[in-house]
Parts: C-alpha cells; structure tokens; sequence
C-alpha cells in the first residue's frame, strides 16, 4: 500500500508542479492583483496555446493519477479478494 500512496504522491506533486508553472506564467497578470487563477491571455500564439493546454492537461493527469493510485488500485485489490474468498 505504500507504494501506491507514494506513486500517487508523486504523480500529484509532479503534475501540479507543471499546473502551477505554466498558471504562473500566463495568468498572473499582475504581482498585486489576481494570481494563477488569472484570464488567459487574448490572442494566445500557437506556443501559448499548446502551453495552456499542457497546464490543463497537467491538472487532470495530476488529480485522475493521484486518485486511481489511492481510491481505484485499493479498492480493485480489495473487491477482487473479496470475490476470491467467495
């Protein structure tokens, strides 16, 4: 079980690493006003665009990795022992 919570764990912080990266860079639109949760930028390049779409990416794997490792794994494990022992 710990191995599952440290994979999760990681994937969480490695993802939310990357999120919170890329929110910095294109939605902190000033240092005193509103930060990473900002607007995009209006007339993103294709780079930026790209960009924008890792960050969201990056959100998704980071909650969808962190919840199949400690909610999915576990309780797959435990339904098929359950089914096992019947």
């Amino acid at each position: 079980m710990a191995d599952e919570f440290v994979k999760g764990f990681a994937i969480l912080t490695g993802g939310l690493l990357i999120w919170l990266m890329f929110a910095s860079w294109f939605n902190t639109p000033d240092f005193y006003g509103e930060q990473l949760i900002g607007p995009d930028p209006e007339n993103p390049d294709t780079y930026t665009q790209l960009a924008l779409v890792v960050r969201d990416v990056a959100l998704y794997f980071a909650i969808l990795g962190a919840l199949t490792f400690w909610v999915i794994i576990p309780a797959g494990r435990r339904a098929r022992g359950y089914y096992a022992d019947r």
